[in-house]
């Protein structure tokens, strides 16, 4: 897994640290499931603009440009830091109001829908909002500002010291041993007959989802450092985050490429 250095803001003072989103296997099954999910317009309008099946290829693009000064102003694009025990009210005024706790996840995914639909042709705008739907369910994205979206907060993975935003990016998602199309498929398998019921969700259910798990990964600590103990706990929770995002994601194009 590649790991790049983004600049978060915290309070008015930028630290330089090391972290990533879901790594390339992560973002790819969602941008598959996407794909798979897209209707046939919105495909062949999502394929004009990054090639056939761009959508997966380029799902990590947002992260390899991280390496770039240039995209600079979009290292806090990939994360929302949240308080704890926040309720409904507080994420929808949030989305209403994406630019009230700065520029971060909510700002992007508001302000690269609006510019994708001034502009269907957008690549830059495209790329950008396929990985940031997949950051939005990763629920570390949506972690503490004191730990940097657990960054901070160790744990024994296989005899390793890992930290969990790391551990959810890629490591658990590494313990299936599949390729991201096995992944999406095993997935799709999985949940088809709650596909009807996921296509329902909007992005507040998602954030309302992400963030329950997010707050049970605080929870359990690090005092078991069983790590298949750990797998066992949280495997399905992982699994219903791609699947979301991939349907979320879908959801999303397809509005936008009527």
């Amino acid at each position: 897994m590649k790991i790049y250095k983004q600049i978060i803001a915290l309070s008015f003072l930028f630290i330089t640290i090391t972290v990533s989103a879901y790594d390339a296997v992560g973002h790819r099954i969602i941008a598959d499931i996407a794909y798979q999910n897209l209707t046939k317009n919105a495909r062949l309008q999502v394929d004009k603009v990054l090639g056939v099946k761009g959508i997966i290829y380029d799902a990590t693009w947002a992260d390899e440009v991280r390496s770039d000064k240039k995209y600079a102003y979009s290292y806090p694009w990939h994360y929302q830091n949240l308080k704890d025990d926040l309720k409904a009210t507080d994420f929808q005024y949030l989305l209403d109001n994406p630019k009230a706790d700065g520029e971060h996840l909510f700002f992007a995914l508001d302000s690269l829908t609006r510019r994708l639909k001034s502009d269907k042709n957008d690549q830059e705008a495209l790329k950008f909002l396929v990985h940031f739907v997949g950051d939005l369910h990763q629920p570390m994205h949506l972690g503490r500002l004191e730990d940097l979206g657990g960054n901070k907060v160790s744990i024994n993975w296989f005899g390793k010291t890992i930290n969990i935003h790391s551990l959810w990016d890629g490591s658990l998602i590494e313990t299936n041993k599949m390729s991201y199309s096995e992944y999406s498929q095993y997935l799709q398998d999985k949940f088809e007959p709650q596909k009807p019921k996921f296509k329902k969700y909007s992005i507040l259910q998602s954030i309302e989802a992400g963030y329950a798990i997010r707050t049970q990964i605080y929870a359990y600590g690090d005092s078991d450092t069983n790590s298949y103990h750990y797998i066992y706990h949280f495997a399905d929770k992982l699994d219903e985050m791609l699947y979301r995002g991939g349907i979320q994601l879908a959801n999303v194009l397809n509005g936008i490429y009527k």
